[in-house]
C-alpha cells in the first residue's frame, strides 16, 4: 500500500473556450514529496508533470481539443482524469491523477462552478472572470490549496471571498469636534451614568 496523501489535484484550470487562451491556471506538486526525491524532480507519483509554461502550454491546448469534442464530463487525458464544466463561454478544469476518485475531482469543478455563479451572480463568463480575476484566484484558493481539497461547499467559499459590505460607521460630518460639542459629549456621558447608578 502507498503512502496516504491528501493530495490529490494536480491543476486547476479556466480557459476560453472560443479561442483556447488561458484565463487562469494553477499547477500543484505535493508539498511533501516522498523521502529521497532530488529537488525538482519530477518522476514520483503525484508530481507536477508540467514545470515549464511551454509544456503546461502544450497540456492546454491538447486538453481543449479533447474536451470541445466531448459529451461527457470526465475523460483520461495524458495519464491524468481530467473533469471539466463548460460555463458559458469559459472551460472550467480539474487535473488529478490517473489513480485519484473521479468522483471527488467531479464535485470539486461543480464547487468552483457554484461559488462563481453565486459570486458573479449567474453571470460566469470570460469577460466577467477577468474583471474580477481577484475574486476567482481567492475562490480557487479557499477551494484547494497546494493540490490539497479544503472546501466543497459554494456558499461557503462565496461568502469567504465576497468583499465585506460596509460597516455602518456613524457619519463623521454630523459629529461636532470642537470644544463645545466634546463638552456637551462629556456632559451627555456624565448624565447618562448618573442615571445608571440611580436604577441600580
Amino acid at each position: 500500500m502507498g503512502s496516504l496523501s491528501l493530495f490529490s489535484v494536480n491543476a486547476v484550470l479556466v480557459m476560453s473556450a472560443d479561442d483556447g487562451s488561458r484565463i487562469f491556471a494553477k499547477y500543484y506538486s505535493p508539498p511533501h514529496p516522498p523521502a529521497g526525491t532530488a529537488p525538482n524532480s519530477t518522476d514520483y507519483p503525484g508530481a507536477n508533470p508540467y514545470p515549464t509554461l511551454k509544456e503546461q502550454k502544450a497540456f492546454e491546448k491538447g486538453l481543449l481539443e479533447k474536451t470541445n469534442k466531448q459529451t461527457s464530463d470526465v475523460i483520461l487525458y495524458d495519464n491524468r482524469i481530467v473533469v471539466f464544466k463548460l460555463e458559458s463561454d469559459v472551460m472550467l478544469y480539474v487535473v488529478g491523477g490517473a489513480e485519484e476518485n473521479e468522483v471527488l475531482l467531479y464535485n470539486v469543478v461543480l464547487s468552483l462552478r457554484d461559488a462563481l455563479g453565486i459570486l458573479f451572480k449567474g453571470a460566469t463568463d470570460k469577460r466577467t472572470i477577468v474583471e474580477n480575476y481577484d475574486l476567482v484566484a481567492l475562490a480557487i484558493d479557499e477551494l484547494i490549496d497546494d493540490g490539497i481539497i479544503l472546501e466543497t461547499d459554494p456558499v461557503l467559499i462565496a461568502s469567504r471571498v465576497s468583499r465585506a459590505p460596509q460597516p455602518d460607521a456613524p457619519n463623521l460630518k454630523s459629529i461636532d469636534l470642537s470644544e463645545q460639542g466634546l463638552l456637551n459629549a462629556w456632559e451627555l456621558g456624565k448624565r447618562r451614568l448618573a442615571e445608571g447608578l440611580r436604577q441600580m
